[in-house]
């Protein structure tokens, strides 16, 4: 089993490392909450645009799920840009180059332009989130990424609880202005924090640890020394992209990030449509009520990342919530049409299935560093984040067919499980490759 280095608590390490994460994490979320807006707004759209454009389940699942694409094909290339030239230069490139994309959207007129759009928002938006993570395994030693990862995730309920209220006030408000669809206008005002933070990054953000001017230089031999004491030793890690797509732990890394990823952009695309068909409300109020599922999610997020990293276990904080989401998403339909219980229900779901996320990626950023860590972390989230696209297309597919939407949320409640069942069996493998930390 790999053993984490020991977490040194002691208060003035745990003072540094405070005041590294108040500098970086606050701005770095407000990045996420912007960019996780754009790419999941569609599902607030598509209450008002399926019916102006005539869009089947499946048109709009193909076009929620054809992001992915773009972000696929350009994830790695994207990543090893950030470890070349830096984070400061290539983040602020890819936010002001998706929030044009983005706005864009306003413009859409039917399948074909929705298509296109949703694909180029993925090429735009490649590299971004794997960017983050890479940049955060510079400043934060193994034994600590458990609550900095969370922590920065949580700018995904975030942008739930945010965007929710944003979305459905921009629809509802702009409705009809200029005799302009409220939905359009929703593409075009909520693609505008993404652009000004993208001209503010250069300013705020710096690449490395010894280029800031707020730590000490003994500060910054502390945390370079901590970071490269946790990190594996070179010649343990895949050195090409072929060694890391051909390395078991890296292909299991993927799989069950895929799995992951299927339950959250389940709940992403889809949670308006399901509060809409029982809430029976304006899209304002849909957005207030989605936005409690995700308030929920920011507290379990951090209180389980914070758990974990004390503890120093990483499998079972991750099964748990698999297995919590997949079942309270399962039982949504057992509420009937009782609002109550349906939101109860939801909020289970979100938090359990928002939580797997920053609980999965303690593990291979626990085992890479430097290019293979590039290389490692974008290769993962790729592969994981075709889930993005086969999620909404499924769920979609599945509910036209069947004609229940709960049809399709079932089927991703059963990939969560079979997460689940993923890592549990990845312990017995002789590296053991999914604890990362002591069991």
């Amino acid at each position: 089993m790999i053993e984490a280095p020991a977490l040194d608590n002691s208060p003035a390490e745990a003072r540094l490392y405070r005041r590294i994460a108040w500098r970086l994490l606050p701005l770095l979320m407000v990045c996420y909450v912007a960019a996780y807006l754009d790419r999941v707004n569609v599902g607030f759209a598509k209450l008002a645009m399926a019916d102006e454009l005539h869009f089947s389940e499946f048109v709009y699942g193909l076009g929620a799920g054809i992001f992915f694409i773009g972000y696929f094909v350009f994830e790695v290339p994207s990543n090893l840009m950030l470890h070349r030239i830096g984070a400061r230069i290539w983040i602020s490139r890819i936010m002001i180059s998706w929030s044009l994309v983005s706005g864009a959207c306003a413009f859409i007129q039917g399948p074909t332009s929705f298509y296109v759009l949703r694909f180029l928002l993925g090429v735009a938006e490649a590299g971004f989130f794997p960017g983050i993570l890479l940049y955060l395994t510079y400043w934060f030693p193994a034994c600590r990424r458990g609550q900095v990862i969370a922590l920065f995730m949580i700018a995904i309920p975030l942008a739930g609880l945010v965007g929710g209220p944003l979305s459905g006030a921009a629809m509802q408000a702009f409705d009809g202005a200029w005799g302009v669809s409220g939905w359009r206008w929703m593409f075009a005002v909520e693609a505008l924090p993404a652009l000004v933070l993208g001209l503010m990054l250069p300013v705020l953000l710096k690449s490395r640890v010894d280029q800031v001017g707020w730590l000490s230089p003994e500060e910054k031999a502390r945390v370079t020394r901590a970071v490269a004491d946790g990190d594996p030793p070179a010649g343990e890690q895949p050195g090409s992209l072929r060694a890391v797509l051909s390395s078991p732990p890296m292909l299991l890394f993927g799989l069950i990030y895929f799995c992951c990823i299927m339950g959250q952009y389940g709940i992403t695309f889809w949670l308006p449509t399901v509060i809409a068909r029982v809430a029976h409300a304006s899209p304002l109020a849909v957005g207030v009520y989605s936005a409690l599922p995700y308030a929920v999610a920011v507290i379990a997020m951090a209180a389980v990342g914070r758990h974990s990293d004390r503890t120093k276990e990483r499998r079972w904080h991750l099964i748990a919530p698999m297995v919590i989401g997949a079942v309270a998403l399962a039982a949504v339909p057992l509420a009937g049409t009782s609002l109550a219980v349906s939101l109860t229900l939801l909020c289970v779901a979100t938090a359990g299935i928002l939580t797997t996320t920053p609980m999965f990626w303690t593990l291979p950023t626990a085992q890479l560093t430097g290019r293979a860590a590039a290389l490692g972390i974008a290769a993962i989230n790729s592969v994981g984040n075709l889930a993005g696209f086969s999620s909404p297309l499924l769920v979609g597919w599945v509910s036209d067919v069947t004609g229940s939407p709960q049809a399709g949320l079932n089927l991703l409640a059963a990939i969560l499980l079979a997460g689940a069942v993923l890592v549990a069996i990845a312990t017995r493998l002789r590296r053991d490759p999914v604890h990362g930390q002591r069991a």
